[in-house]
């Protein structure tokens, strides 16, 4: 059975793959977003708005609820959770590992259809996406498949 590996982070997703319980695993893909990398203010078109007070003179910034930041992670997660449902279909992988950091881990989390959300065996809150195939499998249990739900 194959199980991947999806390590992602804002500004890149590696899907790695492995065939054994305990082998080393090897990249497939990368889906590259070097949009991730940009600052709030470059996503932007322009300032955000102002507005005064009601009584007095005091003038605020008016701010998104979500910002343009989080947009933009939203449709990268969406993005990898697009590419990962094909090739589910496809029949690609049967199971799946997901390692990213803890907020970017929620995004795709949230993402994921239901049956790809049932093929996750194992999920690590960790940036590891600048790490070597090696490192990163330094970073997860010794064998894998151990940890399929019954």
């Amino acid at each position: 059975m194959t199980t991947w590996l999806l390590v992602a982070d804002s500004v890149r997703g590696r899907i790695f793959r492995t065939d054994t319980p305990t082998g080393p695993i090897s990249e497939l893909t990368t889906l590259a977003h070097p949009e991730g990398r940009l600052h709030e203010q470059a996503l932007t078109s322009d300032l955000p708005g102002r507005t005064f007070d009601r009584q007095g003179y005091g003038r605020h910034v008016m701010e998104d609820r979500v910002s343009a930041k989080q947009q933009d992670n939203v449709k990268f997660a969406q993005r990898i959770a697009t590419y990962l449902e094909t090739m589910r279909m496809r029949k690609e992988f049967e199971r799946l590992v997901i390692v990213a950091p803890p907020d970017f881990l929620g995004l795709l989390s949230g993402k994921l259809s239901a049956e790809t959300r049932k093929l996750v065996i194992l999920k690590v809150d960790k940036n590891l996406a600048q790490k070597s195939a090696k490192q990163i499998r330094s970073h997860l249990p010794d064998k894998l498949w151990t940890l399929i739900r019954s």
